[in-house]
This record gives C-alpha cells, structure tokens and sequence, in this order.
C-alpha cells in the first residue's frame, strides 16, 4: 500500500490487526523486506507496520535532499495519517536515527524503542582518517580547477568520479548524485544531544562483532539515554538482528509485551 506523506509516495505493509502498534524502521539501502522476519514474530499480538523510507524499496525519492529531521516529519506525518499513534519502534541502523530525533522532538509520539546497530553517533577523528580527508579534498579540489578549463571537462569529471570511487563509503559510491546529497545530510546530524532528551525506555541490542556501529557506540548510548539498557549479541555483526533472527525476536517481544 502506499501513502503520501511529505511530497514522496510511501510504501508500507501491515502485519497483524490488534494489540500494541510497532512500526519497524529498516537501515541505510534497505526495504521491508529485511525487517519481515521480525514481523512475522510480532504479528501474532501486535499490530505492526513496515515502511520504505523514501529512497529505499518501493518508495519514490524525496522531492529534495532530506536530512534526518527531514525523514522524521515524513515518518510522522504517515503515522498521523495511518492513526499509528503513539506506538512503538524498533530500528536498525538509520532507522535508529529518524526515530531518536523523533522521540526527542515529539515525547507523545513513542511508548517504547528498541534500536539495533544504531547510528547516530560520530567517531572520533583519527590522524589516519583526517589525512585522507584532506587528500580526497586536495584532490576534488583539483578536479575541479581542470573541469573549468575549455577542452578538458570530460576528463575532469572522470578523474572527479575516480578518486570519488577511491575514497568515498560503499554506501555513497552506490548512490546516484542526487541521493547522495541526502546521504551526507543524514551522515553529518551528530545526535548525541539528542538522546539525553529521550524520555521512553530504550533497548539498545548490538552485535559485538559491529564494524559498521561499532559497539562503544551503544555503550555510548546507554549513557546519554536516561532509560536505557544494553544487549550484546556475541559474535553478531551489523545485522545481528537477522543473523541471531530467532534470539533477537525473543528479546524484543519480552520487552514490547512487559509491563
């Protein structure tokens, strides 16, 4: 089904049709489609709804670059729309984002969260990290100047593209320009003043293997949330919750359903 919210067409399904709302946020360049399992264990006494953010799946594209402030007025728009609210939220990743400025911004709007892998946090720069920062900006910059000069545009932008592919994230070089934009406005939001305002109780379940989220980040977390408690999941990764799929839906159900 979808709905428009925010000027793009959101793709959404629902799963079950009583008990306590959940909305399920998926990561960065995923869909529905990965948060299916946890719904199907959720469904049975829980009235459940996925999205597609816009950008991902089957939603269009926001109409302009969007930040994550941007992605929580759509979210809340839908849930508005759809009478989802107030519910509760259970994140991966970026979804983690939206719904923390959420929460911080509209306190009515959630009753619980859980967030897994969640971004939202900045690392700390590393001497490493800012050398090569300023050789990818030395470089652009230099692209650039030889994009301006008449006859040598084209080569230019492919040597632009080059060192783009070279020091760009996975997840930026698979977008296109446009998407990009809303990648780096969504990347550089450091919500770490953000989540002392947070007033639900959070579970923050994490992987200890996470190379994407690295585990300081929900340590971090659970600090700067006043009502916060931390799960380690030994030996999984950015996507613990499918890879321990089985154990990650125990836990999250327990804590939906307690009192």
């Amino acid at each position: 089904m979808f709905a428009q919210a925010k000027g793009a067409k959101v793709y959404y399904e629902t799963r079950g049709d009583h008990g306590e709302r959940v909305v399920l946020l998926h990561g960065w360049g995923c869909s529905v489609q990965l948060m299916e399992s946890l719904a199907n264990a959720l469904q049975g006494d829980h009235h459940v709804l996925l999205i597609d953010f816009p950008g991902f799946g089957q939603s269009s594209r926001p109409p302009e670059p969007w930040g994550v402030p941007e992605y929580a007025d759509c979210l809340r728009e839908l849930l508005q729309q759809l009478h989802f609210l107030p519910c509760a939220v259970v994140g991966h990743s970026f979804g983690c984002r939206v719904a923390a400025w959420g929460a911080s911004q509209w306190p009515e709007m959630f009753t619980k969260l859980v967030f897994t892998g969640a971004a939202g946090l900045r690392s700390k720069p590393t001497e490493e990290g800012k050398k090569r920062s300023a050789e990818f900006q030395r470089k652009k910059a230099f692209a650039k100047r030889v994009e301006k000069i008449p006859l040598m545009r084209k080569i230019g932008e492919q040597y632009e593209a080059k060192i783009r592919q070279e020091y760009g994230s996975a997840d930026y070089n698979a977008l296109d320009e446009e998407m990009r934009q809303t990648f780096v406005k969504v990347i550089n939001l450091d919500l770490r003043d953000r989540y002392p305002q947070i007033q639900q109780s959070v579970l923050l379940i994490w992987g200890d293997a996470d190379t994407e989220t690295p585990l300081w980040m929900g340590q971090e977390m659970e600090k700067l949330i006043p009502d916060a408690g931390l799960v380690i999941l030994e030996g999984g990764t950015h996507f613990a919750y499918l890879e321990q799929a089985p154990r990650f839906n125990t836990i999250v159900h327990h804590f939906l359903t307690e009192a």
